[in-house]
């Protein structure tokens, strides 16, 4: 859907650059977005906080102990599947 229609920008265009990380300003300034008549810029600052909760960027630290014992460990060979008989 076309967000911009000054700018012809649309929602894909806008969510493109916030799942790159990039916040409303740095979009605005790249886009173009919202620099003209500014009637789209709620609209696009609901594209990118969208973006923003659904691709969260927190540091995330894996766990090194667990309360069960040893860390999981996505290769441990008692996860593997079985081959199919």
């Amino acid at each position: 859907m076309i967000v911009c229609v000054c700018r012809r920008i649309s929602d894909r265009e806008i969510a493109r650059h916030a799942h790159a990380g990039m916040g409303f300003d740095e979009i605005q300034f790249e886009l173009g977005v919202a620099t003209q008549c500014g009637r789209c810029e709620g609209c696009a600052r609901d594209v990118v906080a969208q973006c923003s909760a659904s691709r969260p960027t927190a540091n995330i630290k894996l766990a090194t102990n667990t309360l069960e014992g040893s860390p999981w460990h996505p290769l441990s060979p008692s996860l593997q599947l079985s081959p199919a008989a």
